[in-house]
């Protein structure tokens, strides 16, 4: 877990050594995958929209989750931490604008967005510790 009796200012985030070694990171990279082979499904003519905005806001998810453990401060890091909260948001967002043009079926998406919950969860839950920290 994490410890540290930190200021925010410190590396008390720094218990885990990797952000390969965060749950939270490895589920989301999971989630990268299950979004960019639902969106092959998508029309080509949304390549530079839709599929596009989607892949992009799925691999900020991770990637803000990457960047922010690696910053210097735990502050640093929960802020990172929002920035993947918000691009969650944008996935699942553009996942249900996908199924209403019927690019994909509710079916198609259930375990996307269950998946896309849990990490939100996890994020949530992450930020609190840090907090606590």
């Amino acid at each position: 877990g994490f410890r540290g009796q930190g200021s925010g200012n410190s590396k008390d985030h720094h218990s885990v050594k990797s952000y390969h070694d965060l749950t939270v990171w490895k589920k989301s990279m999971d989630l990268v995958i299950l979004v960019y082979k639902l969106s092959r499904k998508f029309p080509k003519d949304e390549m530079y929209g839709l599929t596009n905005q989607i892949r992009r806001a799925v691999v900020s998810v991770v990637s803000n989750i990457a960047e922010g453990h690696a910053r210097d401060s735990t502050a640093d890091f929960k802020h990172f931490l929002s920035y993947s909260k918000g691009s969650l948001a944008e996935v699942e967002t553009q996942l249900l604008i996908a199924q209403q043009l019927e690019y994909v079926t509710q079916e198609e998406l259930k375990t996307v967005l269950e998946l896309r919950e849990e990490i939100s969860k996890m994020i949530y839950s992450l930020s609190n510790k840090l907090t606590l920290n």
